[in-house]
């Protein structure tokens, strides 16, 4: 990709921050004089980077560790000057890439926060060696990737942007359609520019794309695996995983396809192809999964307090029933569901990341003691005919990461090699969950559990911990799960009505969210006592679409020009509608009618 010129990145990093930033603080200081001449103009520029703010709020100085953050507002303060009032010149030699010493350069010293990183990297260097592969080198990076889901902008419309591009939305319309109003005496005479989110420049390496495609994809669905092994057998299920992966493989390839001809997000390619509908098609399976993935982490926050509160009480049964521990998790989640704006659950993603690591490098350490003392426990099985279709579902359910494909492939500076990267990390987390589901169920055998961590000694207070710390991770980082889902549905409900000018829209809203939080805690309840087979009902009927059905067919209709590469979307399509239609019969029927 070309060199992106220091002028537009920095305003591109002042529209991403601007867009986080709370409303009515500026940059400037209370008090701080007029520019009444050119002269002082310049003067006050270095400190006031827009003197026209004084009129839009106080200053940030004023806000809770306001000095701490105050150059947060002055980076955002340049999103809203003049495009060349909001330049300056800067040597080319000096914005290249860090020296052989790995150092920060002078673009990353500016960046909020840049200073402090730069003393602590020079300090810390050799104890630190996640700062030398970070997944987003600063918070600016990690706002712009992980304020999208599968390349959609899902901006909320109580922000001032949004609702300003929906309102010149509708006068371009109005001009389209020949509407012409004559100009009034209350009309400015300049009228007010577009504003809108700000363009995405590539800026990860392919090093920082490979760690953004691991925290992508292993998430809390690998610990349901080894319940998914016993439920098919330890050969039929290691065989399910490679299938699942390749094709999943393949259908990430047909999806990247599409948008190299096409470009935007998943709806958005789905609307170039085949109209509004597909799009709306798409977004509702989008918000469909992330509900499931919510309602799944629900009951296994449940079921895992559970057996941690069994644990420590030292008795017979837990002192809170699995249906008590949801209604607690409501209280928590409702609250937290009224956040507007993602950056601000994002840390939370770091707490669950660590505890997964703990929890998967005591299972490998565990299991393999185990094995080499004890041997395969002696009720393993090749393959499991009862309840088989479990296994399908909850592979797919493991798997499911196409939400976040697309933004990682458009935040790399040579998408060229995303695809080949992206098939080195699915044969890297094909082995990780195969391992991790074959080694639990080659350890427990049939009495392997629905929640792994129960499988290990409960009188290990190290045990407690990871039961404890991970529930309280995936708890967490539930609202995460929900943003997406929550923005799409709004925006279709609300579209422009924005909660910033009407405070009665606003609690609409919330009340709305409120709704879809406790029907996610509703249909948790129902599905508390068979995770496993809810993990697969999920998996086969809000992912198969997602990753296979829909992929498949916009390359088809969108970009395969040959027989063979139609007949191949066509075999895609059909193998998954049939798969999708008979384990979700075969799972509801055995699981929740049997």
């Amino acid at each position: 990709m070309a060199h992106v010129p220091r002028s537009d990145q920095s305003q591109h990093d002042a529209q991403v921050v601007s867009e986080h930033l709370p409303s009515g603080y500026t940059a400037v200081f209370d008090g701080a004089p007029r520019a009444s001449s050119p002269s002082s103009a310049c003067a006050s520029s270095s400190s006031n980077p827009d003197p026209a703010d004084q009129d839009l709020g106080e200053s940030s100085l004023k806000l809770q560790g306001g000095d701490i953050h105050r150059d947060l507002f002055k980076t955002a303060a340049r999103a809203k000057m003049h495009k060349r009032a909001a330049t300056f010149h800067l040597p080319k030699d000096l914005t290249g890439e860090p020296g052989p010493d790995g150092g920060l350069t002078v673009s990353d010293h500016l960046a909020p926060g840049g200073f402090r990183r730069a003393f602590i990297r020079q300090k810390k260097q050799s104890d630190i060696w996640a700062s030398r592969v970070p997944v987003t080198r600063n918070f600016v990076e990690f706002l712009e990737l992980y304020g999208s889901f599968a390349g959609e902008d899902l901006a909320d419309s109580d922000d001032d942007e949004a609702i300003l591009s929906e309102e010149e939305g509708v006068e371009e319309g109005r001009e389209e359609e020949g509407w012409e109003q004559q100009p009034s005496e209350t009309s400015p005479l300049l009228r007010q520019r577009r504003v809108s989110r700000a363009p995405r420049y590539a800026t990860a390496s392919t090093k920082q794309t490979f760690f953004t495609l691991l925290k992508a994809f292993i998430g809390t669905g690998i610990m349901f695996l080894p319940k998914a092994f016993n439920n098919g057998g330890i050969l039929f299920s290691s065989l399910t995983m490679l299938v699942i992966s390749a094709v999943t493989m393949l259908a990430f390839h047909l999806l990247l396809a599409c948008k190299k001809k096409y470009d935007g997000g998943y709806g958005e390619i789905g609307h170039a192809i085949a109209g509004q509908f597909m799009r709306g098609l798409i977004l509702f399976s989008i918000a469909m999964s992330q509900l499931g993935f919510v309602c799944a982490g629900m009951v296994f926050v449940a079921e895992n307090m559970t057996s941690f509160l069994k644990a420590v009480s030292h008795g017979d049964s837990s002192p809170l029933s699995p249906t008590f521990l949801i209604l607690i998790q409501l209280i928590i989640l409702i609250p937290l569901a009224f956040i507007r704006r993602i950056a601000k659950l994002g840390p939370v993603a770091l707490l669950a990341d660590v505890c997964i690591l703990i929890g998967v490098t005591y299972i490998y350490y565990y299991d393999i003691a185990h094995l080499a003392s004890n041997g395969i426990h002696e009720s393993v099985v090749l393959f499991n005919p009862a309840k088989y279709t479990l296994t399908i579902g909850a592979a797919i359910f493991t798997f499911e990461g196409i939400g976040l494909v697309l933004p990682i492939q458009s935040s790399m500076t040579k998408p060229e090699r995303f695809e080949w990267l992206l098939g080195v990390v699915m044969f890297l987390i094909t082995i990780l969950f195969t391992a991790v589901g074959a080694l639990c169920y080659a350890t427990f055998g049939e009495n392997t559990e629905i929640e792994i961590i129960n499988n290990y000694p409960q009188d290990s207070k190290f045990v407690n911990a990871v039961q404890f710390l991970y529930s309280l991770a995936v708890l967490v980082g539930t609202p995460v799960q929900l943003f997406p889902a929550i923005r799409i549905m709004e925006g279709k409900i609300f579209g422009s009505h924005s909660g910033k000018k009407s405070t009665r829209t606003k609690w609409i809203k919330n009340a709305f969210r409120t709704v879809v939080v406790i029907a996610c805690g509703g249909f948790a309840i129902i599905g508390a006592s068979n995770l496993d087979r809810f993990v697969a009902l999920i998996g086969s009927v809000a992912c198969v679409p997602l990753v296979y059905i829909y992929p498949a067919f916009l390359h088809y209709k969108g970009v395969a020009e040959t027989w063979k590469a139609k007949a191949v979307d066509i075999v895609l399509m059909v193998v998954g509608v049939v798969a999708m239609l008979y384990t979700t019969f075969v799972t509801v029927i055995n699981s929740f009618m049997g």
